[in-house]
C-alpha cells in the first residue's frame, strides 16, 4: 500500500473520531491537528507520519479517552508507522 493510500485512511478514521460526540472536545481538537499535519502538503510523507505519531502517543495516554477511540488512535498510529522513512 502507498503511503499517499496509508495518509487517506488515516485521515478518514481521525474524521471518525472527530465527529464522535462521545469523545471528548481536546481529543477533538487534537485529532483535527493530526488530520492537518497529514493533508500538509509541504512536508514529506515520512515527516507528517513521524509528526502524527508523537501527537497521538500524546493523545492515547489521556486518561478521559474512551476505550473504542483509543484502539481507533493506536490503529492510526500503526498504519502511520507503516510508511518508509526513506
Amino acid at each position: 500500500m502507498t503511503a499517499e493510500k496509508v495518509l487517506n485512511q488515516c485521515v478518514e478514521v481521525l474524521e471518525r473520531i472527530m465527529s464522535d460526540d462521545a469523545v471528548p472536545r481536546n481529543i477533538r481538537r487534537s485529532a483535527e491537528g493530526v488530520k492537518a499535519i497529514l493533508m500538509d502538503g509541504k512536508e514529506s510523507e515520512a515527516v507528517k507520519a513521524a509528526s502524527a505519531i508523537s501527537i497521538l502517543d500524546e493523545i492515547s495516554n489521556d486518561p478521559n479517552i474512551p476505550l473504542h477511540t483509543r484502539t481507533l488512535i493506536w490503529n492510526v498510529a500503526s498504519q502511520l508507522e507503516t510508511i518508509p522513512v526513506a
